[in-house]
């Protein structure tokens, strides 16, 4: 796979910047829904959210900011970086001395502003409902201040070929060290399921394993079975399919097809389209039954990549014990936070069980559990005690 091998596949002694801690994610075994869901296949979740920007786009933002450096794209002191959303930019502009511009769609969350703010990046926001060729888009915002402000770069990772090759150099090599490393009885990957966004991550990842079947010979071609690759696609995008229209999930699907994206096969085998309900309930399942705080396309990719186990299609791997199945888990719950999907409780039978619970709280104190307002708090003179609802 060329000469850009990454070698080492975690942090060792004491790293120089936050770029060094980009990347280098566990992969974690998802059981406790793998069991609910009576898969007996390894269902593993590479956890991007562990990365140092809290995003699989830290991997794409770090290294098509270092090549641009080194082809003279990218000048010290003097260009400034303009790009349709990017939390892991705004992270290397923030070291590097770049000053930063992003452009926002108006559904992407306060968090994700407030972070950009905090390093230091201007956000601008734009109409959700915009078409990507739209000059009010995020993309044709962008475009437009590229032309008028001198110095601007646009990396463009929907087009740049470091996207892709962040994934094929890295995400790949440390699914593979990770494997190689476990005590799991085989270390191959029987199916590979992302969400598809720019497409940079499953195209990237996909060519790493398609590269990789090639190269085997012998036993080793004997032995191996071919992966699969599902991408997965919101309701509401083209990538897979399907009309265009608005969803709520963050960070995949589109209404046009980025040039980094490879759809088809043999790098991708299958696509499968999930909801925002589906989504969000897989990402409040994840962080409450595994506790990875994980964000909403997370969910999308989970959601999907169950459904397709449970399907005939992926009934065979679904019942192998010796199936590693792959998800990739793009980001975490810090940037949605205060969205209604993650604040709204669920209607379920973990709900129930809380809501007993809470009623045996309410039993012993005599009040709700966030209610203070009839709570009377006294200091008892010479004691240093507390007196709360007349007990000391």
């Amino acid at each position: 796979m060329g000469g850009e091998s990454q070698t080492q596949h975690h942090w060792q002694g004491v790293l120089s910047s936050a770029l060094d801690a980009v990347g280098h994610t566990p992969l974690i075994r998802l059981d406790r829904i793998a069991k609910e869901e009576g898969l007996k296949c390894n269902l593993l979740g590479k956890c991007e959210f562990f990365s140092a920007g809290g995003s699989v786009k830290d991997r794409i933002a770090k290294r098509m900011v270092e090549h641009a450096e080194k082809d003279g794209i990218l000048i010290p002191g003097q260009s400034i970086v303009i790009e349709p959303t990017s939390i892991g930019l705004a992270l290397a502009c923030a070291l590097k001395g770049y000053k930063c511009i992003i452009t926002l769609p108006a559904k992407m969350s306060l968090e994700k502003e407030v972070m950009l703010r905090a390093l230091g990046a201007e956000i601008v926001r734009t109409p959700t409902e915009a078409a990507w060729d739209s000059p009010e888009s995020h993309i044709g915002i962008a475009r437009k201040l590229r032309k008028s402000i001198p110095g601007a770069v646009i990396l463009d990772q929907y087009s740049n070929p470091h996207n892709p090759l962040a994934h094929y150099y890295g995400t790949y090599e440390e699914i593979m060290y990770s494997l190689k490393t476990s005590d799991l009885p085989r270390k191959d990957i029987s199916l590979l399921v992302a969400g598809a966004g720019t497409g940079g991550t499953i195209t990237g990842i996909a060519r790493a394993i398609r590269d990789n079947e090639k190269s085997l010979v012998n036993g080793d071609a004997a032995s191996h079975k071919r992966t699969t690759v599902l991408a997965v696609d919101p309701e509401g995008s083209i990538l897979g399919g399907g009309e265009p229209g608005n969803y709520q999930v963050e960070g995949i699907g589109y209404d046009f097809f980025p040039e980094v994206l490879d759809p088809n096969p043999p790098v991708v085998d299958e696509w499968i389209k999930t909801n925002d309900e589906e989504s969000f309930a897989m990402t409040k399942r994840l962080i409450r039954r595994e506790s990875l705080f994980v964000g909403g396309s997370s969910g999308s990719a989970l959601s999907g990549a169950i459904r397709y186990l449970l399907s005939p299609a992926g009934d065979e791997i679904a019942k192998d014990p010796s199936a590693n199945v792959i998800v990739i888990l793009p980001d975490g719950v810090r940037n949605y936070m205060s969205k209604p999907w993650f604040l709204e409780t669920a209607k379920s039978a973990a709900a129930v069980e809380e809501e007993d619970l809470r009623d045996v709280i309410r039993n012993v104190l005599g009040r709700d559990l966030g209610d203070v307002s009839g709570v009377v708090v006294e200091k008892v003179e010479g004691e240093g005690k507390v007196q709360q609802d007349g007990e000391v």
